[in-house]
C-alpha cells in the first residue's frame, strides 16, 4: 500500500502527540534519542499495524530521521568544514586545470546550501531558548506545573510564529523533519561531487586551511610615481602654460595608455600639486566611467565645486548652473576613465565650460586614442610601460618596505625576474610586490617565479598573474569579503564601516576566541589594502584610520570575472539575458515591476532594488511595487538594500529569517516599520537614511538582541519627529548608535535615558537629542547636570558631541574617556567652567562654541593639579593635551582670560628676563597646529604654553581686544607669533548687542 508524504507526516505528528503526552503525566525519560525512536516505533507499530509492513517501515524512516536530527547537524558543521577547505583548494585550480571549473560550482553551491541550513537550525534554537525565557518571566513562578508544560509546549508543540512570527504555522516537529530532509539532500550532492574526487584531484583528508595573523608593515599610502619623470614634467608643462588668446577654450589635454599603466595616478599627481592648486582659482575631479551618464557627470561637477548634489535632474539646468559656478574663473577639471566615443555626449559640456577663463585645463584620461580625438585634445601624452629598471624599483619599494636592499642581495636576481613579469606594469608591479612583502625565503621566490599562473591568459595584458598570486594566497573568508566588493560599480567609494557590516552580514566573519567579528573584519580590510586591491584611501580627520577606499578598475574587472552568472546588475525594464540560477548578489534597477526571471534564483544572499533618482514631480508613474512577493520568494537573503520610493514595508518581512542588514536609503518614503520586523532575531544592521520620511521604530525592538548596528542619517531638526520606544536598552550588542531620542514626559510609548545604562559596548560618534524632555524649565540646569554626570557613555567612545547642555557644569566622567578622539561642546549657554580636558590622552581635536558664561581658562582646564607647582625638582614629564592638533574657541562672549602655568605670555616673558623660570617639567600641547579664536569679544591675553605648542596655523576673528595685540604693527604679541606660518587677524565685523549689556 502507497503511503503519501502528507498521510505519513499526519500520523507521526499524531504518534508524537500521543509520546509527549505520555512523557508529560507519567514522567517517562528518554536517556536518547534512540530509546525515544524505539518507544515511538513501538506506539507506531500498535497504531498502524492494520496498514501493512511497508507503511511502518515509512513511519520508522520518518521517525529515525526526526529524531537523528541533532548529530545530523553536529556531522554537517564538521562536513561544512571540509567542504570549505574542498572550495578553497578548487579556487587555486580553476585557472590551471579546466576540468575543475564544473565541480567547483557544485562545491560553492554546496557550501551555501549547508551554510543557510545550518544558519536556519541555530535560529531556531535561538528563538526557542529567547522564548522560554521570556515565558519563564511572564509564568507565575508560584505554579511549577504551569511552569512545567509551558515548556514543553514551547518545546514542542507551541508554532514558532507564535513565538517571535518567524516560521508561519511551522511547529517544531515539522521543522525537524524538514531539516532532516535537507540534510539528506546535502549528503547525497556531497555523495555526487566526491565520486569524482580522484578525477577531479579533490583532497578531503587534507587539513584545512589555517589563517595566519600577519603583521602589518608598511601604511596604506600610495607609492612615489617611480620612471614617470618626462610625462610629469611633459604635463606641468602644459597644464602651467601660458593661456593665449590662440588656445581653444575648453583646453584638452588627454593621458592615454592601457589599463593599470598609471594614468589616473599621474593625473592625481597633478591634481594635488600645491604648484596645480596655486595656479587655478577651482579644481573639479570627475570619474567618468562606461556608460557616459551626462546628468550624472554633471551633478558630479557641481558636488565637487559647491560640496553637495544640486536638486536638479534636468540637463539643460545644470548646464546652466555649472556655467555660473565656473564664470569667470581659471579651473582645472579632471575627467577620469573617460570611455565614450560619442562626440554628442560631450558636445554640450565643451560649450558649458567656455564660461570658465582663458587659461583653464581640462586632463582626461583615457585608454583609447579615439576618446582623446573626439573631445578634440589639444595634445595628448601616451604613456607607455615602465623601463625593467623602473619595474624593478617599484616591486622591490613594497616587497622590501623600509629595508636596506642591500641585505638581501640573494633575492634581488629573483626579483628582477620577477619584477620582469609584470611587462612594464606599475598596477601588476604594486600588486606583485605587495604579494612578496615579508617573504624571505628564496625557495618562495623560486617557486612564485614558476608557477603555473604566469601562463593564464590576461584580465587585461600581463595583470592576471600577479593578482591571482595574491589572490589565492587569501583565505576563504578572505576572498569572499573581496568578491563581495563587485556588487558595487567601478569608481564605488567603499565606506570601512559598510564593507564590515556587509561581509558580517553574510557570514565571512566569525568570532574567535575574545575576537569582536568587527576586529577581525578590520584585519582582513587592511590584508585586502596591503594586497593592493583597494587604494585611493581617504581618512578620517585626525589622519590615523582609513574611512574609505576605491577599487582600480581592473582589480574590479578581476573580481567580476571571479564571480561570473554569481554577481549581477540588471535594468529592470531591459530584457534580461542573463541565467539567475546560481546568482547570490543581485542588483536591479527597478521601476515598477521585477523581471519574471529574477524569481528563478534559489539562494540569493544579497538583494539591492534601486531606481534612476526622479522628482516626485518629474516621476510620471506611481511606485508601488509590492515587496510582499520578494519576502516570500528570497527566504535565504542575508542583506536587503532598498533605494526606491517604497511606502511600506510588508509584515512578510519577518520570512527573511537569515536577514542580517537592512539599510531603507534616503529616497525611501517608508514611514514605520511593521513590528514583524523584530521578529528578524538575526538581524545584526538597520540604516535609515530617510529620515525626512521616517517617523517611528516597532515597540517590539527590544526582541533584536543580535543588533550591532543602529545608523541614522539625520537632518538637522527632524530628529524631533523620530520616536525611540521603550527597550532600546536590551540592545545590549549595540556597538553603532549613531542618534537617540529621549521621550517627552506624556510620551508613554516614549524611550527614557535609563534605557542607556546597558548599552556599555558603543564605539564610535553617538549624539543624544531631548534632554529637554527629562523635566520641564523648573530645575531644568540641575536637572541637566545630574542627568549628564549619571549618563557616562562607555570608554571606547572616541567622538563625542555635548549640545544645548543647560547645567553650569560638565559632568565628572569626561576624563573617563581615554579613546575619544573628538569633543564638540556647543551651545551650553549655562555652562560656567570647563572639565580639565587636558587629561585626555588621544584627544585630537577640541571645539567648544557658545559657552557664554565661561570666564577664564586656567589650570583647571589642563587638569594640573595646584600641588604640581611646587614640584620643580621632579625629573619626569607631564604631558597635557599630549595629541591635541585642532583647537577651536567661538562665542565665548564672557571670557577674559587664558592664563597657564606660567600665567600669561607677558609675564612669562617678564620672569625669564628676570631669571625666575626654572626648566620645564609639564608639556602642554606638544602636538598642537591648528588654533582658532573667534567671537571672544572680552578675551584680553593668551597663554604662556602657545610660546612651545608647534603652530602652523593661527586664526583671530572678531576680537577686538586681543586682536590689536597680534597686530604685526605694534602688537606685543607679534613676535611671539610671526614665527607662525599661516597667521590671520582680522577686524570685528559686528559686535552683538549682547556684548553691551
Amino acid at each position: 500500500m502507497a503511503w503519501s508524504f502528507q498521510s505519513i507526516k499526519a500520523n507521526v505528528q499524531l504518534i508524537f502527540l500521543a509520546h509527549f503526552l505520555v512523557n508529560y503525566y507519567s514522567k517517562i525519560n528518554f536517556q536518547s534519542p534512540l530509546t525515544m525512536a524505539e518507544a515511538l516505533l513501538t506506539i507506531a507499530t500498535d497504531l498502524l499495524k492494520p496498514l501493512g509492513s511497508i507503511a511502518v517501515q515509512q513511519i520508522q524512516q520518518e521517525i529515525n530521521l526526526i529524531v537523528g536530527v541533532d548529530k545530523e547537524i553536529e556531522k554537517l558543521s564538521n562536513c561544512f568544514e571540509n567542504v570549505k577547505a574542498m572550495l578553497n583548494n578548487a579556487e587555486k585550480r580553476q585557472f590551471t586545470k579546466a576540468a575543475v571549473k564544473p565541480p567547483l560550482d557544485q562545491l560553492r553551491d554546496l557550501y551555501y546550501m549547508m551554510d543557510d541550513v545550518l544558519d536556519k537550525w541555530n535560529t531556531v534554537r535561538r528563538i526557542r531558548s529567547e522564548t522560554q525565557n521570556e515565558e519563564e518571566r511572564t509564568v507565575n513562578n508560584n505554579n511549577p506545573a504551569a511552569l512545567e508544560m509551558m515548556k514543553v509546549l514551547c518545546s514542542f508543540f507551541t508554532s514558532l510564529s507564535r513565538c517571535f512570527g518567524c516560521f508561519g504555522q511551522v511547529d517544531n516537529l515539522s521543522l525537524r523533519h524538514e531539516i532532516g530532509h535537507n540534510i539528506e539532500e546535502l549528503k547525497q550532492t556531497l555523495d555526487k561531487i566526491l565520486e569524482d574526487n580522484v578525477r577531479y584531484g579533490f583532497d578531503l583528508t587534507g587539513d584545512s586551511p589555517v589563517e595566519v595573523e600577519r603583521t602589518l608593515t608598511t601604511s596604506f599610502g600610495d607609492v612615489d610615481i617611480i620612471g614617470r619623470e618626462d610625462f610629469r614634467e611633459e604635463l606641468f608643462s602644459n597644464l602651467l602654460g601660458g593661456g593665449s588668446q590662440e588656445e581653444s577654450n575648453p583646453h584638452v589635454i588627454s593621458l592615454v595608455g592601457m589599463g593599470g599603466i598609471g594614468k589616473s595616478t599621474l593625473a592625481q599627481l597633478a591634481y594635488k600639486h600645491h604648484e596645480i592648486q596655486a595656479h587655478f582659482q577651482q579644481r573639479i575631479w570627475v570619474c567618468v566611467s562606461d556608460p557616459f551618464d551626462q546628468c550624472k557627470v554633471a551633478k558630479a561637477i557641481i558636488e565637487c565645486i559647491e560640496g553637495q548634489s544640486p536638486n536638479i535632474t534636468e540637463l539643460q539646468s545644470l548646464l546652466a548652473r555649472i556655467c555660473d559656478l565656473i564664470g569667470g574663473k581659471k579651473f582645472f577639471l579632471v575627467l577620469d576613465d573617460v570611455w565614450t566615443k560619442e562626440f554628442t555626449k560631450w558636445e554640450p559640456f565643451k560649450n558649458a565650460l567656455k564660461c570658465g577663463v582663458q587659461g583653464s585645463r581640462i586632463l582626461v584620461t583615457t585608454r583609447k586614442d579615439s576618446v582623446a580625438n573626439m573631445m578634440e585634445s589639444s595634445h595628448i601624452i601616451k604613456l607607455g610601460v615602465l623601463s625593467p629598471d623602473d619595474c624593478w624599483s617599484m616591486f622591490s619599494k613594497i616587497a622590501f618596505p623600509n629595508e636596506d636592499l642591500h641585505k638581501h642581495r640573494d633575492l634581488e636576481e629573483l626579483g628582477r625576474k620577477l619584477a620582469d613579469k609584470c611587462k612594464g606594469l606599475p598596477l601588476a608591479a604594486k600588486t606583485l610586490g605587495s604579494h612578496m612583502r615579508g617573504k624571505r625565503s628564496k625557495e618562495h621566490w623560486e617557486k612564485v617565479l614558476h608557477n603555473s599562473l604566469w601562463e593564464v591568459e590576461d584580465v587585461e595584458q600581463n595583470l592576471l598573474g600577479p593578482l591571482l598570486l595574491s589572490y589565492n594566497e587569501l583565505s576563504l573568508s578572505e576572498k569572499q569579503c573581496f568578491l563581495f566588493c563587485v556588487v558595487y560599480g567601478k569608481d564605488h567609494r567603499y565606506n570601512r564601516l559598510d564593507l564590515i557590516i556587509h561581509w558580517m552580514a553574510q557570514g565571512y566573519i566569525h568570532s574567535k576566541g575574545k575576537k569582536e567579528m568587527e576586529d577581525i573584519a578590520e584585519e582582513y580590510f587592511e590584508k585586502l589594502a596591503m594586497c593592493s586591491f583597494f587604494q585611493d584611501f581617504w581618512k578620517d580627520k585626525n589622519g590615523d584610520r582609513i574611512t574609505s577606499c576605491k577599487m582600480h578598475d581592473i582589480v574590479h574587472d578581476f573580481a567580476q570575472l571571479m564571480t561570473k552568472d554569481v554577481c549581477s546588475t540588471i535594468e529592470g525594464e531591459e530584457e534580461v539575458k542573463i541565467d539567475f540560477k546560481k546568482a547570490r548578489q543581485l542588483s536591479l534597477i527597478v521601476k515598477e515591476t521585477l523581471p519574471e526571471s529574477v524569481y528563478e534564483v534559489k539562494n540569493l544572499r544579497t538583494l539591492f532594488l534601486h531606481t534612476p533618482y526622479l522628482s516626485f514631480h518629474e516621476r510620471d508613474y506611481e511606485f508601488n511595487l509590492p515587496l510582499s512577493d520578494s519576502c516570500d520568494h528570497f527566504r535565504c537573503i542575508r542583506t536587503l538594500i532598498l533605494n526606491c520610493p517604497f511606502k511600506k514595508l510588508p509584515n512578510e518581512v519577518e520570512k527573511l529569517i537569515h536577514l542580517r542588514y537592512l539599510h531603507l536609503c534616503e529616497i525611501v518614503e517608508i514611514e514605520e516599520l511593521p513590528e514583524t520586523l523584530c521578529n528578524l532575531c538575526n538581524l545584526q544592521t538597520l540604516n535609515i537614511d530617510n529620515t525626512r520620511s521616517f517617523k517611528k521604530f516597532p515597540q517590539a525592538m527590544g526582541k533584536l538582541i543580535n543588533l550591532r548596528h543602529l545608523r541614522l542619517e539625520i537632518y538637522y531638526l527632524d530628529w524631533c519627529r523620530l520616536k525611540f520606544p521603550n527597550g532600546i536598552g536590551k540592545l545590549t550588542c549595540l556597538r553603532t548608535l549613531s542618534d537617540f531620542n529621549i521621550g517627552g514626559k506624556d510620551d508613554q510609548e516614549g524611550c527614557r535615558l535609563g534605557e542607556l545604562k546597558n548599552l556599555n559596548q558603543l564605539q564610535g560618534s553617538f549624539k543624544m537629542h531631548g534632554l529637554g524632555n527629562v523635566e520641564e524649565n523648573r530645575r531644568r540646569m540641575e536637572i541637566d547636570g545630574a542627568v549628564l554626570n549619571a549618563l557616562e557613555p562607555p570608554p571606547r567612545l572616541e567622538k563625542l558631541s555635548i549640545m544645548l547642555f543647560r547645567g553650569t557644569t560638565m559632568p565628572d566622567w569626561m576624563t573617563s574617556l581615554t579613546n575619544l578622539k573628538s569633543l564638540d561642546i556647543d551651545g551650553c549657554l549655562e555652562l560656567e567652567c570647563l572639565p580639565p580636558l587636558g587629561k585626555l590622552p588621544l584627544l585630537k581635536n577640541l571645539r567648544i562654541s557658545s559657552a557664554r558664561k565661561v570666564e577664564k581658562l586656567g589650570d583647571e582646564f589642563l587638569g594640573i593639579e595646584s600641588e604640581i607647582k611646587s614640584k620643580k625638582e621632579d625629573c619626569h614629564i607631564i604631558n597635557i593635551f599630549p595629541e591635541l592638533r585642532v583647537l577651536e574657541f567661538d562665542g565665548m562672549f564672557s571670557w577674559e582670560e587664558w592664563i597657564g602655568m606660567g600665567g600669561k605670555i607677558e609675564e612669562v616673558e617678564e620672569e625669564k628676563d628676570s631669571g625666575l623660570v626654572s626648566d620645564p617639567i609639564i608639556k602642554i600641547m606638544p602636538m598642537l597646529e591648528s588654533l582658532t579664536i573667534e567671537c571672544c569679544y572680552k578675551l584680553k591675553c593668551l597663554p604662556d604654553y602657545l610660546r612651545t605648542a608647534p603652530l602652523q596655523k593661527l586664526r583671530i576673528s572678531n576680537c577686538p581686544i586681543l586682536e590689536p595685540r597680534c597686530k604685526r604693527e605694534g602688537g606685543d604679541y607679534w613676535p611671539i607669533i610671526s614665527r607662525i606660518p599661516t597667521v590671520r587677524v582680522n577686524s570685528p565685523s559686528f559686535l552683538p548687542s549682547s556684548f553691551f549689556f
